[in-house]
């Protein structure tokens, strides 16, 4: 019967031993868990900025794409306008010529600039369409980096 209180002191010092290293194992991986959370708010802090600063790039630079589009739309319109000023002098003189001279080669030429008139609408057309789709790309592309920055937040 002594060999029992003997024992069960034995297992009692085990036991106060497997129940301190159990809580100290504890404390560490509290202790890491708490670093890992510090480390994931930090680099989480930094994606957040690293975003945002791309966005206001974004933002920017469509700025600049709408502010392109609208200068290319005045220089396409004035050249439009050029254009027809310099169609209505040719043909005014044309028509101060005599008629009969000049009937075919007046269809000719009207024919001509109105169909260099059109090449024109056309290739400004296209510009601008061109533009058009290229600010819609980069409004999508900050669009999908709010929305994925939402989605960090809830989490």
């Amino acid at each position: 019967m002594q060999k029992r209180p003997a024992s069960n002191k034995e297992h009692n010092k085990k036991t106060d031993a497997l129940t301190s290293v159990i809580k100290s194992k504890e404390d560490e991986y509290k202790k890491q868990i708490q670093k890992m959370t510090c480390d994931m708010d930090v680099k989480l802090k930094l994606k957040e900025e690293e975003m945002k600063t791309s966005v206001c790039k974004k933002d920017e630079e469509m700025e600049k794409l709408r502010q392109q589009l609208k200068s290319l739309e005045r220089e396409k319109q004035s050249e439009l306008i050029k254009q027809q000023i310099e169609f209505n002098a040719k043909l005014a003189k044309i028509q101060s010529k005599p008629t009969k001279m000049y009937q075919d080669t007046s269809a000719v030429s009207h024919n001509i600039y109105k169909m260099k008139l059109q090449h024109m609408q056309e290739e400004k057309n296209l510009e601008i369409e061109g533009l058009r789709n290229r600010i819609k790309d980069l409004e999508r592309q900050v669009s999908s980096v709010n929305d994925s920055r939402l989605k960090r937040r809830r989490f």
